[in-house]
């Protein structure tokens, strides 16, 4: 809550404040830290209001350094009528400066602005305003800013801008025959002021509204050169049409140049519509993911058949799917079997078979058969919609580069609008008596040639595309840094259980020593049926038909180690051998010729004591994935090192790393330790991959240059993740490199492109060529440019969808 001019800012803890260092800040009166409450206020004196924006993001910041978190909000929300990359930049610009705001990120590509911000400062309706009296407009509400209601408004957009630029081009074709060849037919001016001004001022409107609008605001865009260049063509034209004798008494011809305004209009309208539509297509794969739900489904309601809108499923819910059908929300498959297509998901073509307890995702499609699943997850929840959002968010980030691109574009313009100033004195007194003339549409040509829209879509476009082909190949981005990142990989580091391996062990045997008691089997079974590691459902599924769950069991896990578990005042121990080792326990002779045979076959070990000795023996296998051979072969092939890091023991992860002919390899590996490995290469100045599906793998996947999850494991290691591969298929990691190499190439190309279009076209425009050719570039061939350099942007970036990865 705002009192005059004191700002509260909220935290999550209790830290110890540098109060001093914010009190250095200029601007800030007083500080007062309320521990009790977690709350600082801040007075800023009023002669710095204008800055408190920047003055409270300071303060959040030496926040953050004392290792406090302060309580902000993020949204991505809409930003409407931005017409190029400047604009972009200037609405950032304005969020930054509104004070509450912790920090804005308006991307031109997918027109959305991510803004984090103190919810007790500042509120999203004030950020709306703030864009408001600038010419932009935010949608706050999340009905307004849904992916539906924002596609409905881009159409809309599109429908008025089709219409203005057919107009535009139905008055321009006879104003430019007019202007070009019938110059000297009776009232020839007067026909071209006709044609011209409803072009201008209906059909080119939007950008003298926008100029002004910036204009009030001291900023400027791509409206302002568009208004500015055919404004003055055009009252320039309005005048000599007028007073002709102001120039035939100088011995000059009064020229006009309705036509040059009347068809800039029109191109750039053009360029503006195509641009539209091209740009749309970047943004297909979430349209395609959207249409993979159906907007009704079958439920079994007092155990008749119903159908119901998709938004009444609720959890619970026994859900019918007949053959072709799609699935609507995520479930378990509770009567019947099927075999169903998520290649729309997983990327895969090959068809999953469905029976009693098999999941099924929303989005998918069953084939021939019947069957009923009770339903899991819904709405917001389902493994769709998270990817919907994800993809969605990803389209939204910015790569590194685009910083640069983004501070250049911030200052494009007024440096454009200094260029056309000085062509124009230039011209002026170096030019003679045709001086004014030429320098006048020289300057006119300046502004309308200079494109900022190119240099703005460069970037996002390639990733919105990029993102989207990644999705459709059922791998899952969350940002343009690790698409970015990916290109330059040096090391893989793999785990085994889950990455290399199918992730579904297997009991072997279990031998037990002449010490053992009966109730042992019990134990083990009562302790791994209440535990969540991962050979945990193994175990159980092996000694479920022979062994009784017991009351009273208590159980602990300790990451990367083992299980300890508690009956009847007894402590048990569950785990491999180092566990054993760091609990002093003594393994018995039969014991031991176990678990050397197991190790002999690379079968992993988990022994189970008491206090004093151990007196079983666990022996369990993990088939390796048919592709992860094939995949590793590929990295290698790539001049990617591939390295296994598994907290498995040394004699299996040996076993594998040979079978995949891997020599980096290591076993009996603690989840910390794997994190520090991967720190290790990175010391040697190598980019790591970290590949991983659990929990234990989070630290390492965190600590990784790029970190990839598999999509069959923990939510943990897919949070953590930068990267997800929604299949687990190894094969998918080539295909990722490869994609982030085609992207990173089109992103140089493209701004190779808008740069050097800008580069050679504004030095042609200001009359460069004329002292040594005598070649003026007419304005309207400028205005054509202008239009196309935006659309040649847009459709290499569309190439990346046919690319082959």
């Amino acid at each position: 809550m705002i009192l005059n001019n004191i700002y509260n800012i909220n935290i999550a803890e209790d830290i110890t404040l540098p109060i001093n260092q914010i009190n250095d800040i200029e601007g800030v009166t007083t500080v007062e830290y309320n521990s009790k409450e977690k709350n600082i206020s801040i007075s800023i004196d009023s002669k710095h209001e204008d800055d408190a924006a920047e003055i409270l993001q300071e303060v959040v910041a030496i926040v953050r350094q004392s290792g406090g978190k302060v309580l902000t909000e993020n949204i991505t929300r809409p930003v409407l009528n931005m017409t190029c990359a400047a604009c972009a930049s200037s609405s950032q610009n304005i969020l930054s400066y509104v004070p509450g705001v912790v920090a804005a990120s308006v991307n031109y590509g997918n027109g959305k602005g991510a803004i984090e911000y103190i919810p007790g400062i500042v509120s999203p309706q004030e950020m709306k305003s703030s864009l408001q009296e600038i010419g932009y407009d935010l949608l706050v509400d999340e009905e307004e800013s849904s992916y539906e209601n924002v596609e409905h408004i881009k159409e809309e957009n599109y429908k008025k801008l089709r219409r203005n630029t057919i107009w535009a081009i139905i008055l321009a074709i006879p104003l430019i025959l007019i202007g070009m060849v019938f110059m000297n037919m009776p009232y020839a001016n007067e026909a071209m002021l006709l044609l011209s001004t409803p072009i201008l001022f209906i059909f080119g409107r939007r950008f003298f509204v926008g100029a002004w609008k910036q204009a009030k605001n001291r900023s400027a865009n791509m409206d302002t050169l568009v208004a500015l260049s055919t404004g003055i063509a055009y009252l320039f034209s309005l005048f000599n049409m007028i007073y002709p004798q102001f120039w035939e008494s100088r011995g000059l011809e009064a020229h006009v140049y309705f036509e040059a305004a009347g068809v800039i209009i029109a191109f750039i309208l053009l360029g503006k519509m195509m641009e539209a539509r091209a740009t749309g297509h970047t943004s297909d794969a979430i349209k395609m993911l959207m249409g993979l739900q159906p907007s009704s489904v079958v439920v079994f309601r007092e155990g008749e058949p119903v159908e119901i809108p998709i938004a009444d499923v609720i959890i619970g819910d026994i859900v019918l799917v007949k053959p072709g059908e799609k699935i609507a929300v995520d479930g378990e498959v509770v009567e019947g079997n099927s075999f169903v297509d998520e290649s729309m998901i997983s990327g895969e073509p090959i068809h999953v078979e469905k029976s009693l307890g098999a999941k099924v995702f929303a989005g998918t499609i069953n084939q021939k058969g019947s069957f009923s699943f009770k339903a899991v997850k819904v709405g917001k929840d389902t493994l769709l919609a998270q990817i919907i959002k994800t993809v969605d968010e990803a389209q939204g980030s910015k790569a590194p580069v685009q910083g640069l691109v983004d501070k250049i574009a911030g200052i494009f313009v007024p440096v454009v609008i200094g260029i056309a100033l000085l062509s124009f004195a230039i011209w002026l007194i170096f030019g003679g008596d045709t001086g004014f003339i030429y320098g006048l549409m020289a300057m006119v040509t300046v502004l309308v040639i200079a494109c900022p829209c190119a240099l703005g879509l460069a970037t996002p476009t390639a990733i919105m595309v990029a993102i989207g082909k990644g999705a459709s190949e059922g791998i899952l981005i969350k940002d343009a840094e690790s698409l970015e990142l990916a290109k330059e990989i040096d090391v893989v580091v793999l785990d085994k259980t889950g990455t290399i391996t199918e992730g579904k062990p297997q009991v072997t045997n279990i031998t037990w020593s002449a010490n053992a008691l009966p109730i042992h089997k019990d134990i083990l079974y009562s302790i791994e049926h209440r535990s969540e590691h991962p050979l945990a459902d193994a175990i159980t599924a092996y000694l479920k038909d022979e062994s009784n769950l017991l009351d009273g069991v208590s159980v602990e896990q300790v990451s990367g180690k083992g299980i300890e578990g508690t009956y009847e005042n007894a402590t048990y121990y569950i785990g491999n051998e180092s566990y054993m080792k760091s609990k002093d326990i003594s393994i018995p002779i039969d014991i031991q010729k176990q678990i050397d045979l197991e190790l002999e076959a690379a079968h992993t070990i988990s022994i189970m004591a008491d206090g004093q000795e151990a007196f079983g023996v666990v022996g369990i296998t993990d088939k390796m994935k048919p592709t992860s051979k094939e995949a590793i072969a590929k990295l290698q092939s790539m001049g990617i090192e591939v390295a296994i890091y598994t907290g498995d023991n040394e004699k299996v992860a040996a076993a594998l790393a040979k079978e995949v002919g891997v020599t980096n390899y290591r076993g009996g590996v603690l989840p910390e330790i794997k994190a520090d490995l991967v720190k290790e290469l990175q010391k040697q100045g190598k980019k790591v991959a970290m590949v991983g599906d659990g929990i234990n793998d989070s630290g390492a996947l965190a600590q990784a240059d790029v970190s990839i999850a598999m999509g069959a494991g923990s939510d943990i290691a897919m949070d953590v993740a930068k990267m997800t591969i929604i299949s687990s298929d190894l094969n998918k990691i080539p295909k990722a490199i490869h994609l982030s190499k085609a992207t990173v190439r089109t992103i140089r190309q493209n701004l190779f492109w808008a740069f050097i279009y800008n580069v050679i076209g504004i030095p042609i425009a200001a009359g460069l060529l004329y002292p040594f050719t005598g070649f003026m570039l007419n304005p309207m061939i400028a205005g054509a440019a202008m239009a196309l350099s935006s659309i040649s942007v847009v459709t290499n970036s569309l190439r990346l969808k046919t690319k082959r990865i």
